[in-house]
């Protein structure tokens, strides 16, 4: 079962503030941000604390849509190098590069799609 993220809606929330848009704390907003700051493993307190002013608020949607670029690229580089080392008959190089992200990676989905490639090196 594919879960669903809103990770878009905020990425789309940066693109706004980028452009100039004032962020309204409206209780979807902060739903929404509570929600998405949890899924890329942003403690409820460090949440919360963000949510008391939008500018507070607009830092935060800033950190969480960094940790969305950076463990996106962190992951499939760390994939893509994986995959050349397997067809390069290397599997303990891909092992390593697999278990690097792992020491590294918060955001607990991207943990579990390199925790998923790693089990396949078994």
């Amino acid at each position: 079962m594919k879960e669903q993220h809103d990770w878009d809606k905020v990425l789309e929330w940066e693109t706004r503030l980028d452009q100039g848009e004032a962020l309204v704390l409206t209780p979807d907003v902060a739903d929404l941000i509570r929600r998405v700051a949890r899924e890329v493993a942003l403690s409820e307190q460090e949440a919360q604390r963000a949510l008391v002013t939008p500018a507070d608020a607009a830092m935060l949607i800033r950190g969480i849509c960094r940790r969305i670029r950076e463990g996106s690229r962190r992951l499939m580089g760390a994939i893509s190098e994986a995959n050349r080392r397997m067809e390069a008959g290397d599997t303990a190089g891909a092992r390593k590069i697999l278990e690097d992200v792992l020491s590294v990676e918060s955001v607990p989905l991207y943990r579990q799609h390199a925790e998923a490639e790693l089990s396949y090196l078994e």
